[in-house]
């Protein structure tokens, strides 16, 4: 189970290093995708890559194929280096907007990587939503 978020950053050669504690949950390699509906990059562990690529593969054809052109054709395997760094492809990059200052965030059964900028306007725009949810939970 991810949680937490750190600050971390972008190589010039789109590397970032991923928190230990991350990687040592996702496995020897793992798989970076489009994010679903956000600008940023999933990290999913191998595991998780699986029973997404099944549950896609269950439904309609027309339905189906849209989300393999999204997440499938987009995922790469990769394995981080000696350092614990992995290259983030830069069609990856480039869809979430990443250089420079990066948030790694834990998300329960995956991880996210976005840019400063990006999470922080998405934030702003689910203030609402943020209300609403929690006026549903009873504590």
């Amino acid at each position: 189970m991810f949680s937490g978020m750190s600050n971390h950053s972008i190589d010039s050669k789109g590397r970032i290093v991923l928190p230990a504690k991350f990687r040592e949950e996702l496995g020897e390699s793992f798989y970076l995708a489009r994010g679903f509906g956000n600008c940023c990059v999933q990290v999913l562990s191998k595991e998780q890559f699986d029973v997404i690529s099944a549950k896609i593969l269950e439904l309609p054809a027309n339905k189906a194929m849209a989300l393999q052109y999204v997440f499938t054709a987009t995922a790469v395997e990769v394995t981080p280096n000696a350092q614990g760094r992995v290259i983030i492809p830069q069609t990856l990059r480039e869809f979430a907007g990443l250089e420079g200052e990066a948030l790694v965030l834990g998300m329960n059964n995956r991880l996210e990587i976005w840019s400063k900028k990006n999470y922080d306007s998405f934030m702003e725009s689910q203030t609402d939503v943020i209300g609403e949810a929690l006026n549903l939970l009873t504590f």
